[in-house]
């Protein structure tokens, strides 16, 4: 039986409908993208972004929008499905982002790199940069990243932890500006009841992770499963005995780690070196 047409002809894809509904909404009140921008108070290249698919831009945004075109809660639920969709990841990523967004909560420990929900946008560029990506793939990618980062801000929000190895905070941006912002970012989501940020320093010597960046995500069927990932590539660890292996190890790490609020004056630390450092 051939799928079933949409009874609008609009797109059944989240983030194609929202870009559809935005340009449909500004066409049927005949304004110019300038106007909105006027009337809103944000540049107007903004909702040209918006309505290219370079951007979903923010929920506050969505709301602004809504207001304007007097369509109460309509493109902010949209946005919210647009954020979500998995389609805007990568195709080998997809199935983790799926599961990521269901997780009741999410534990992290990073090697080298800062999680994909605490990255400032400047991070995620810099960092998909060095990995190969450019031009417009590298933009979408970005913004992916940044949505991403609703998940720690809704109302029904997981539990998150990441343990962070001392390397990490070594490893700075070449704008030390950004760096700062990166770092004061992670100060910032560390003081959230359900983000919990912690590092692991040098001196504690080799352990269970030492070469592996690793994030679980308890599902609410009971299960618990693992992301391992490189810099190439990921794999998605389903079979129990395999993910148990993983969480001793990770237990064994935590038990390295310094307590969140040493690793908050860690972390500041860092920021205060940053900060005597000349922008490049």
């Amino acid at each position: 039986m051939p799928p079933r047409r949409a009874v609008t002809g609009r797109s059944q894809e989240p983030r194609q409908r929202f870009i559809e509904e935005l340009r449909l909404l500004r066409a049927q009140k005949g304004v110019s993208l300038r106007q909105v921008g006027e009337a809103l108070g944000w540049d107007w290249s903004l909702f040209g972004k918006m309505e290219g698919g370079q951007t979903i831009g923010s929920p506050e945004v969505a709301q602004a929008l809504d207001q304007y075109y007097g369509t109460k809660d309509l493109l902010l639920t949209l946005w919210e499905l647009a954020a979500a969709d998995p389609t805007q990841f990568r195709e080998r990523y997809r199935r983790y982002m799926t599961l990521e967004a269901e997780a009741l909560s999410v534990w992290h420990y990073g090697v080298s790199t800062i999680h994909g929900l605490l990255q400032t946008a400047s991070y995620a560029h810099e960092l998909l940069s060095a990995g190969g990506l450019s031009g417009e793939q590298l933009t979408r990618q970005v913004e992916a990243r940044k949505g991403r980062r609703a998940l720690l801000e809704s109302n029904d929000t997981p539990r998150f932890r990441t343990i962070l190895s001392e390397a990490v905070l070594r490893t700075p941006l070449e704008d030390s500006v950004e760096w700062q912002k990166q770092l004061e970012l992670l100060l910032d989501m560390g003081e959230r009841p359900n983000v919990m940020v912690q590092v692991v320093r040098h001196t504690v010597g080799l352990h269970a992770l030492s070469n592996t960046d690793t994030t679980f995500l308890r599902l609410s069927n009971g299960r618990t499963v693992a992301w391992v990932e490189t810099g190439y590539s990921g794999e998605l660890v389903q079979e129990t005995a395999a993910t148990e292996r993983l969480q001793l190890s990770y237990d064994l790490v935590r038990d390295l780690a310094l307590s969140p609020a040493e690793s908050r004056k860690f972390i500041r630390q860092m920021l205060e070196e940053a900060s005597c450092e000349p922008s490049t």
